[in-house]
Formats: structure tokens, C-alpha cells, sequence
């Protein structure tokens, strides 16, 4: 590998237009195709055969009406006075009317019109009025009124008790991610318009939410922060500019190349905020360890540019080659859970890394062979050795000593650090994101917080009951459909029950049962799996069967779900880990340990965001004012990418103690020079990354804001405490044993070679003119 990657390197150097004219030509592509096929992502969080999912796919065939994205609006009067007083109901009415007239919106006075039509003709009119003398007034809850229009209720429209809010639910005729773009703000807009002349806000819910800006001010200062850790580290304007110009082109290539898909498969936008996330992060590093393994050569060994490109790509660039391939089998590992949202995740972020290693061998060399010499300056080149790089290794020299010495103490604070921050995570609850989970300067959170203090937290998040004939194809007799709504309303947990519509055969009926609690809450939990699990007895007794769904039970269902295929996720990429280590370092101790820390990584990532966003703990340090569960995706994204990351950095720190050993160098002493020599990129290439993902925390989708959360946490975690403590401690403690492998696996195991022996035995690094500049090691 590592012979091919030095000829790959030569060439891309000697002729480096040929390369940079095909990158460009795949970035153009990209961008033809980008501009031909409008992007397309969705917000909804499916997995199919939960049920839950199963109610939402057979509406759509049922009631298709009843199957759309769900709106829901709230409109609060200024100053404290009432919405539909003298001042403000004209403007009320005008904005409800604004509303149902706009595109894509069913406009349920229309369907209330053309049953009142048919008269005692219709199974609507008559389930309604059986459904409503059964179940009375709600209770428990604020006793909304229906808004009056012309002496009649406008449907879907219902003012709280004190008159301070008025709260419209309606229906769009499509799911939210399917509608055109603007869609939604449009048809926000068209109600702000008419309410303000009446003096009321209007605050849309967050099921309202438009796909989230994928790129904001957080993310841009994450960029700027990694590109001044990379001037410091390279000590030049063009060496750190390279690695950037690298990411870019990667995530242009990874991220466009995904948003082109989603006119022919279904892009979640959480799938192209990991891809981001992960190219920018990763397309950095990787040309970061390139760049730094290549000047080094230059400084330390007086190589010319060609030869010390070469090199680096062969023996650096064999590095990042596992290191991408290891983050890439990780994500793959999420195609053993079988969960259509998860694999696209995984399939578009693994491409973005694949293209990012191909970059750094390909396209780097290339525009190294355009900068040549410059790489280095003059300055550099003369304070390499008597400052910087030497200051530099005596500081990482001392620490790596420190531990060696102090492994027991240093081994003990490594465990018991992320064991203690990890112990939150036992009492981590699972969620979707809702109105609360968004900062209070937002106007999902605003209108969460008004509907809770004026109706009751439970109208935030409605379960939807769908009723049919236990006889297939008949329709629901009024009384029986009564019957079951009231046991509905009397189920413990319940505040109120109504006829949300009905099919024209009279055959299917949906019932919105408003919780007491929030859609979040342990009561609404609680009473989803109550009305499941009577389900079978109202079918027995009023012969009528009946589904649950709403955000609520999806919520339910999925974090069911990926709570039972995370154990499995993780026992995967724990076997992953063992075998990728074992390949590349021909050892048994040293797996163990990679994996091992792995797990203290994870266990802590996930200790520290349970605290900090489901119980509010140092909220205010990162800008946070919001508790919420964490949400579903979470642990098992954060696990596959995590491990990658943590790969990366270990590939790149005990690489260079076996390289030390391997050339004859006691292990404690191995343990120190390695560390010495690989310590410092890491720290860099950690910052970088930590950096990048921490930008996302200021992005307004609770979603994204999490991921980019734990994964900075887990990456600095990672590469602290565990790669730069923990795996320095247990190798000075393991010794030589740490090199241990019985023979008979050692014959059996490949060579990979990550470390260029087999590229220092067929082409002898140069000596140096001057005999006194001669390098230590034959080995790059």
C-alpha cells in the first residue's frame, strides 16, 4: 500500500493539472446537477413497521386528507387583551381565512360545508354529534370555546378560556417535507399579515418548521477557529490553507453529491448536516497529517518537495487510508440495524469521508506540486530545528515521560474521569424533538410555551386514534364509534376527545385525543401504551379497531426501536474495532485497549449530553435554555461516527510507537518517541474537529444542535483523556507485551504496512548532502 500511494503521490505532483482538471470536472458535474435538480430533503423521522408509522401509511390510502403534514398556529393577543375582543377578531378571522385560502391547505370550512350539504345524509355530521354527546367538555385541562364566525364555529379554531390566545390546527394536503419550498413561510406570512392589524402574534408551531439552515454563523466560526489552529500548527498562511481547500472541495463533492439524490431517494436534513459535519472535519485532518508528515521531511530530513510528497502520501497517506476506512466501516455497520433513515445516513456520510481520503492522496499532492518549495519558508526552514519543532517535541516529550513515570496515577484519573461524567446516562430518556426543545428567543418555543399556559401542554402534541369496523369494509356505526371515544376520554391521562374526520364511506374515522401532558412527558407516554394495550378489549366490545399515532406515539416507537438495535449497533462496531486494530498493529493488547477506550469515550459523551440537555445542567455556558429528551438518532449516530474519529486518532498515536519499537527502541522508550512525534498533530487535528462540530451547537434545530454537541464533546474527550492519557498509560504499564501476537495468527495476518517499511526497504529515504543533517531512521 504503501509503495502505490508513494508512485500515486509522485505522479499527482509531477503532473498536477492532469489531477486538479478531473477534480474540477467532478465538482462541475456536481454543480449541473445540483443546479438541473432543485435539492429536496424532509424533516420527517420514519421507521418503518413501527406502529405508529403503520397508522400514518394507512391513512394514506384510507384518508388521504388526514394523512398531510399537520399545521398548527397559535395567535396571541398584545397588551393583554383578548383575540377575538372588538379589536382583534376581524383580524383573527382575516388571518384564519388567509390561512385555509392558501396553496396546499385543506381548507376545512369547505369539507364542513359540503357534509352540512348532504344533511342527515352524512356519516361525518352524525359520528360528529354521537362522538361529542358522548364525551362532553374536556377536562383537566383550559375548556377552549370554538371561534364564532357569522354566528357559526370556524372548524380547526378554538380561543383559550381567559380570551389571551387563539390556537388554529389544520391540514396541509401533503407531508411538510414534500411541500414546494416557502411553502410553509408563505403561508405564515399570509396570517402575520392579516393578525397584526389587530395587535396578535403569531407564533408557529414546530411542526411548522421550514428545513433547517444548514450552514450558519456557528458553523463559519468553527471553520475560522480550525483554520487559525492550522496556521499555528503549519506555521504558514498557504500549508493551512491547503487542508481547507481540501474540506471544501470534499464536502462541495460529498454534500452536493447527496443533495442531487434527493429528487430520487428520501435526504433527511440531519443526513446532510452529519455529511458536512464529518467532511469538513475529517477532509481538514487528513490533509492536515499529509501536510505536516510532508514539511517535516522537508525540515528534519532535507528532502526536496517531490521526494517529501511522495513520501508523506506513502507512509501519511497510508495512515489516513485506514483511518477513512475504518471511520467508513463504522458508518456501514448502520446497514445491520435495517432502518431505511439510519443507512442513507450512513451511506451519504461514508461516501463524503471516501471522497475526502481521495482528495488528500490525489488532489493535495497536486496542489503540493503547485506550491513546491513554498511549502516551507525561508524562516522555516532556518528556526526548524534550534524553535519551534524542537520546543514543540520537548513539551511533548515531558508529558509522555510524565505518564510513563506516573501510569498507575495517570491510568486511574483516565478511567475514573469519563466513568464518573458517564453516569447521567443511566437515567437518559429518549425523544423527538418538540416545540420545548428550542431556545426561548424562537417561535416554536414561544408558541409551545403560550399553548401550554393557555389550553394545557397536551394540545402541543394530539394523538390521532384511527377507528374502523372490525368488518372489513363496513361502515362505523355511530354508537359504536361513541362507545370507543368514550372510553378514550375516560382513559387516565386524557383531557379531551374529538371527531377530527371521517372518510366519505363512513368506514374509517380519526378521533384527536388531547393528553394531560406533554407530547415529551411520561403521561402521554404512559397513556399510548395504556390505549395499546386495550386495544384488543374495545375490539371485543364495540367491535371497532383502532390505531395510534400523533407525534407522541411516533416519538414512542421509534426511540423503542432504536433503543433494541443499539445494542446490537454497538456490539457490531466493538467487533469492527477489535478486527481493524488487530490488522493494522499485528497486536492483541493493543485492540483491546483501542476498544476499551472507546467505550469510556462513548459512555462519557453520553453522560454529559444526558446532563446537559435533559437536565438543563451548565446550560448557559454553550447558550442553551432548553431541557428535552435526547433525541432518538442520537446515540447510535454518535456511536458510529465517534468510533470512527477515535480510529483515527488512535491509528495515528500508537502508529508511531510501533514505528519507534519496530526500529529498536526499548518500549517505554518507543512509548515516549511516539507519542513525542504524533501528539501534537493530534492535539491540532482534535481542536480542529472539536471546533467544526462545536459550530453546530448554535444551529436552531434542537436535532443538530445535539449532534453537533456530543460529537464535540466525544472528540475531545476522545483525544484528551483516552488517545493522549489513557493509551500512553496502558502501553507504558503493557510494556513489550503490548507487541505480543501468537505466530500462528501473525503468519495468517496480512501485511497492510501502514507504517512504509515496505516503501523504506524498495526506495531508501535520501541521505542528506551533509553528513551532519543525516536522519536518525532510514523510514520515513
Amino acid at each position: 500500500m504503501s509503495v502505490l500511494l508513494y508512485r500515486l503521490g509522485r505522479f499527482a505532483y509531477a503532473r498536477p493539472w492532469y489531477v486538479i482538471a478531473s477534480w474540477l470536472a467532478v465538482v462541475s458535474a456536481v454543480v449541473a446537477l445540483l443546479t438541473v435538480n432543485p435539492v429536496k430533503l424532509s424533516n420527517e423521522v420514519r421507521i418503518d413497521g413501527t406502529p405508529a408509522q403503520d397508522v400514518i401509511d394507512d391513512l394514506a390510502t384510507s384518508l388521504p386528507e388526514a394523512s398531510g403534514g399537520q399545521g398548527m398556529v397559535a395567535f396571541r393577543a398584545q397588551n393583554g387583551t383578548r383575540v377575538d375582543g372588538k379589536d382583534s377578531r376581524a383580524a383573527l378571522i382575516a388571518a384564519v381565512n388567509a390561512v385555509y385560502r392558501h396553496d396546499h391547505v385543506i381548507d376545512a370550512r369547505e369539507v364542513l360545508a359540503d357534509e352540512l350539504s348532504k344533511g342527515e345524509k352524512s356519516p361525518l355530521l352524525r359520528a360528529q354529534a354521537a362522538v361529542a354527546e358522548a364525551t362532553g367538555q374536556p377536562t383537566g385541562g383550559k375548556a377552549p370555546t370554538a371561534l364564532q364566525a357569522d354566528g357559526r364555529p370556524v372548524p380547526g379554531v378554538v380561543v383559550s378560556a381567559d380570551g389571551s390566545t387563539a390556537l388554529m390546527q389544520f391540514q396541509f394536503d401533503q407531508q411538510t417535507y414534500e411541500l414546494p419550498s416557502g411553502t410553509i413561510d408563505s403561508t405564515v406570512k399570509a396570517a402575520e399579515r392579516q393578525a397584526g392589524r389587530g395587535h396578535l402574534d403569531v407564533l408557529p408551531s414546530a411542526s411548522m418548521m421550514e428545513i433547517p439552515e444548514i450552514v450558519g454563523i456557528g458553523e463559519i466560526v468553527g471553520v475560522v477557529v480550525a483554520a487559525i489552529v492550522l496556521l499555528i500548527t503549519l506555521g504558514s498562511v498557504v500549508a493551512a490553507g491547503l487542508p481547507l481547500l481540501i474540506a471544501l472541495i470534499g464536502v462541495t463533492v460529498g454534500v452536493g453529491g447527496t443533495f442531487t439524490l434527493s429528487t430520487v431517494f428520501e435526504i433527511h436534513s440531519l443526513t446532510a448536516v452529519l455529511a458536512l459535519m464529518l467532511g469538513l472535519a475529517v477532509g481538514i485532518d487528513y490533509a492536515l497529517f499529509i501536510v505536516n508528515r510532508q514539511r517535516r521531511l522537508i525540515l528534519h530530513h532535507d528532502l526536496d518537495a517531490h521526494e517529501a510528497t511522495s513520501r508523506a502520501i506513502g507512509t501519511a497517506g497510508s495512515a489516513v487510508f485506514f483511518a477513512g476506512s475504518t471511520v467508513i466501516i463504522a458508518l456501514a455497520g448502520l446497514l445491520v440495524v435495517g432502518i431505511t433513515l439510519l443507512s442513507t445516513m450512513a451511506l451519504a456520510a461514508a461516501a463524503t469521508i471516501a471522497i475526502a481520503v481521495l482528495l488528500a492522496v490525489t488532489l493535495l499532492p497536486a496542489l503540493l506540486g503547485l506550491v513546491k518549495d513554498r511549502i516551507c519558508s525561508a524562516r522555516d526552514r532556518r528556526t526548524a530545528q534550534q524553535h519551534a519543532s524542537t520546543a514543540m517535541r520537548t513539551r511533548a516529550t515531558r508529558w509522555g515521560s510524565h505518564l510513563v513515570r506516573h501510569k498507575y496515577s495517570a491510568l486511574t484519573a483516565a478511567l475514573l474521569i469519563p466513568l464518573v461524567v458517564a453516569v447521567p446516562a443511566l437515567g437518559m430518556k429518549m425523544g423527538l424533538p418538540s416545540g420545548a426543545s428550542y431556545n426561548p428567543d424562537t417561535a416554536q418555543r414561544q408558541s409551545y410555551e403560550t399553548v401550554s399556559d393557555a389550553f394545557g401542554p397536551g394540545y402541543n402534541g394530539p394523538l390521532m386514534i384511527t377507528a374502523r369496523s372490525s368488518r372489513s369494509g363496513r361502515p362505523l356505526a355511530p354508537a359504536a364509534l361513541a362507545a370507543v371515544a368514550y372510553e378514550l376520554k375516560t382513559a387516565k391521562g386524557t383531557t379531551s376527545v374529538s371527531l377530527a374526520g371521517m372518510n366519505s364511506a363512513g368506514t374509517v374515522a380519526v378521533l384527536s385525543v388531547v393528553p394531560e401532558d406533554g407530547p415529551n412527558d411520561d403521561g402521554t407516554k404512559n397513556l399510548v401504551t395504556s390505549l395499546r394495550d386495550r386495544s384488543r378489549e374495545i375490539n371485543d366490545s364495540h367491535g371497532v379497531t383502532i390505531g395510534i399515532t400523533g407525534f407522541a406515539a411516533l416519538a414512542i416507537d421509534v426511540s423503542d426501536r432504536l433503543a433494541d438495535v443499539l445494542p446490537l449497533y454497538v456490539a457490531t462496531v466493538l467487533g469492527l474495532s477489535l478486527i481493524v486494530l488487530l490488522l493494522v498493529f499485528r497486536s492483541v493488547v493493543v485492540p483491546v485497549m483501542g476498544t476499551l477506550g472507546f467505550l469510556l469515550s462513548i459512555a462519557a459523551t453520553f453522560g454529559i449530553t444526558t446532563a446537559v440537555f435533559q437536565w438543563g445542567w451548565a446550560q448557559a455556558l454553550f447558550g442553551l435554555d432548553a431541557t428535552a429528551p435526547v433525541v432518538s438518532l442520537l446515540p447510535i449516530i454518535v456511536t458510529g461516527v465517534l468510533y470512527g474519529l477515535a480510529m483515527d486518532y488512535q491509528m495515528f498515536l500508537v502508529t508511531s510507537m510501533r514505528e519507534a519499537r519496530m526500529h529498536g527502541a526499548e518500549p517505554l522508550s518507543a512509548t515516549v518517541t511516539g507519542f513525542a512525534q504524533a501528539s501534537a498533530v493530534v492535539v491540532a487535528a482534535a481542536t480542529i474537529m472539536v471546533s467544526v462540530f462545536a459550530g453546530f451547537i448554535f444551529n436552531a434545530q434542537p436535532m443538530i444542535k445535539q449532534a453537533g454537541f456530543a460529537l464535540a464533546v466525544g472528540i475531545l474527550i476522545d483525544a484528551f483523556i483516552v488517545r493522549l492519557t489513557f493509551i500512553p498509560a496502558t502501553m507504558a504499564l503493557a510494556g513489550d507485551k503490548a507487541w505480543w501476537i501468537p505466530a500462528w495468527l501473525n503468519r495468517l495476518l496480512p501485511d497492510l504496512d501502514v507504517e512504509g517499511d515496505k516503501l523504506a526497504q524498495e526506495i531508501p529515504l535520501p541521505v542528506p548532502a551533509d553528513p551532519q543533517q543525516r536522519p536518525t531512521a532510514q523510514k520515513a
